[in-house]
């Protein structure tokens, strides 16, 4: 299978760039995935297509400020530092730019000397390990001077730093947000469990390998990056209980969607672990675990659309993709909402 089968036409002007005031007021387009009927709603409608006995799993990791502005000691010269994964002893795995002028030994200096960080090595791809020092709390000083790492498409300035984080968002962790989970707010959470929906919280840190393009012509000849996922016995419980009762898996999310995937057994069903996934699901696939998928509008040609694809089939994804272009609605992570169903 092709890169280029999952290409799709998408008009620059209809990638969101900011977040609407009411998360629940989203466009959801639902897609039946054996018909490929498509029909055209507003998010907080989405309790009309869940059932008492079914089991919303959804991924409660929380964003860090991943995206930091030093300047180069000696020369001033300005670095920007993305951290994607911790180490230890305070050494972080980094995306640096621009790379030439952080070669192993260069110390960065971020506000005004608040944090030192000094690259130790450099790493596959180019990354670079930079072991940070600083007084107090490392979090409390991420959270003063870094950045959400949004996505290279939005190009606006983020005002509010929570609107790229889930409202349930836990476990600190993600370089970029499970975006599906956006358009929940607590008031809609509560409504789907006094339907008799259990809610179950899983947990995956999102890598910046959820924008990384296919390149390879073949996709099978794709390599994912891998990223840690998390499964404690209530939900574990809870997303089995519902299988053995009948209920319906809806996962809120590819990132959730992956971790079930990653961790169930070979009859579907699943118990509490941890670990790391490098799971790439396309076209073929058979699922375990999950029933339905609630997702945000994907690149073209990303593992994500070829994920969307394998549960839905790829010409019922593109007719839907080509539909939402023309009923003008809002792509990628602040963009609108699909069920597959």
């Amino acid at each position: 299978m092709k890169r280029q089968d999952f290409y799709y036409e998408l008009p620059e002007e209809l990638i969101a760039q900011d977040p609407l005031e009411d998360r629940s007021s989203s466009r959801l387009l639902v897609l039946d995935k054996k018909s490929g009927a498509v029909s055209h709603h507003i998010f907080r409608e989405i309790t009309e297509y869940l059932h008492r006995g079914d089991c919303l799993v959804i991924n409660d990791t929380k964003v860090i400020p991943a995206r930091l502005i030093g300047s180069k000691i000696g020369t001033d010269a300005k670095i920007e530092v993305l951290l994607l994964k911790r180490k230890e002893n305070n050494i972080w795995e980094t995306l640096v730019k621009p790379g030439k002028k952080a070669k192993a030994g260069t110390k960065i200096s971020f506000g005004d000397g608040l944090l030192i960080g000094e690259v130790t090595d450099i790493v596959e791809e180019g990354n670079r390990l930079i072991q940070f020092s600083f007084e107090g709390i490392f979090e409390e000083i991420l959270d003063r001077l870094g950045q959400m790492p949004l996505p290279p498409y939005i190009t606006h300035q983020l005002q509010d730093k929570n609107r790229y984080q889930t409202v349930y968002a836990r476990h600190t962790g993600s370089a970029a947000a499970p975006t599906a989970g956006l358009h929940f707010t607590p008031e809609l959470l509560r409504e789907i469990q006094k339907k008799g929906i259990e809610v179950a919280e899983v947990t995956l840190h999102v890598g910046l390998g959820t924008f990384r393009p296919v390149k390879a012509e073949e996709i099978t000849d794709h390599h994912m990056h891998s990223e840690y996922y998390q499964i404690g016995e209530d939900a574990a419980a809870k997303i089995n209980r519902a299988k053995r009762a009948g209920g319906r898996i809806v996962c809120v999310g590819t990132t959730s969607c992956r971790t079930v995937e990653s961790a169930a057994g070979t009859d579907g069903y699943l118990e509490a672990k941890s670990g790391w996934t490098d799971i790439f699901i396309y076209p073929g696939y058979q699922f375990k675990v999950l029933d339905a998928l609630i997702t945000n509008f994907h690149l073209p040609e990303s593992t994500l659309i070829m994920l969307v694809s394998a549960l839905a089939g790829r010409e019922h994804v593109l007719a839907a993709y080509e539909k939402a272009v023309e009923e003008r609605y809002r792509f990628f992570s602040f963009g609108d909402a699909m069920l597959v169903v």
